[in-house]
């Protein structure tokens, strides 16, 4: 990928999370499942799963080595002409150097966890990853992650919105893009946090029981939404069902789409 390329994905992803319409990414872990997606015309970028491709390589998720989880990332990035924004966990070690490795393979944004930190070094580690994009010269789109309310314990609701409110305005102050709150689910939470932090500021996770839809959430002024492992685990009883039933009956069913 040329310098020019890398430039126009990481503008195309930066212009999709400052539009009005949400940004729907359905996760995918390695080729065919990227390809997949990106032939849908309704796709407009990709975004990779690490809890799902730490899960292809027989790991747990945020277990996943560094080297694997960029080979896993690689693989996807070459089987689509579509911004690539990449899940690295914590950012492990470095994230300096996480990320500028990541943008050597093609990624123009990533998800990184503050896994509760302390708040100084959560927002250090946040002006290290943007400083490290910046040098490389290219807008990338970090969606900076609290785990605010999913590490919150038993502590008050309200509280952990707060929590997550102060680090991800901290997080924004420090360049990153878009703040991502996983467990921000309904109206009562995500409303605070879109108040708290701006609209079209707020990045959540899709597709749990209890969640909104994505076009509701947009009207709250939710930028992005992402649905994680849930595509690896659907995809998943599928294939579990396929298997009962040519257990059973030994066909499969007609109308099974053909992969080019």
């Amino acid at each position: 990928m040329t310098e020019d390329q890398l430039s126009d994905r990481a503008q195309q992803l930066k212009a999709l999370h400052e539009s009005q319409e949400i940004l729907r990414l359905v996760n995918v872990w390695d080729a065919i499942s990227a390809s997949t997606i990106a032939a849908l015309p309704e796709t407009k970028a990709i975004a990779t799963a690490g809890h799902s491709i730490a899960a292809m390589y027989g790991f747990e998720d945020g277990t996943m080595p560094l080297e694997l989880a960029l080979a896993g990332i690689k693989t996807v990035i070459g089987a689509v002409d579509l911004p690539v924004t990449a899940d690295l966990d914590d950012g492990y070690d470095n994230p300096a150097e996480t990320i500028r490795q990541a943008i050597g393979l093609g990624v123009v944004g990533a998800n990184v966890e503050d896994r509760l930190r302390p708040f100084d070094e959560a927002v250090a580690r946040v002006q290290a990853i943007v400083a490290a994009a910046n040098a490389e010269g290219i807008p990338f789109q970090l969606n900076a992650r609290t785990d605010a309310i999913m590490l919150g314990g038993g502590r008050p609701i309200q509280e952990s919105v707060q929590d997550a409110v102060t680090r991800g305005r901290a997080f924004l102050d420090a360049g990153a893009a878009l703040v991502f709150v996983p467990g921000a689910r309904t109206r009562e939470v995500i409303e605070p946090l879109v108040e708290g932090l701006g609209w079209g500021k707020l990045s959540v996770g899709g597709g749990a029981p209890g969640s909104l839809p994505a076009a509701q959430m947009e009207k709250l002024g939710v930028a992005r939404v992402s649905y994680g492992p849930f595509t690896q685990r659907v995809a998943l009883r599928a294939l579990r069902d396929l298997a009962t039933d040519l257990y059973a009956k030994g066909v499969v069913p007609n109308d099974t789409p053909q992969l080019n």
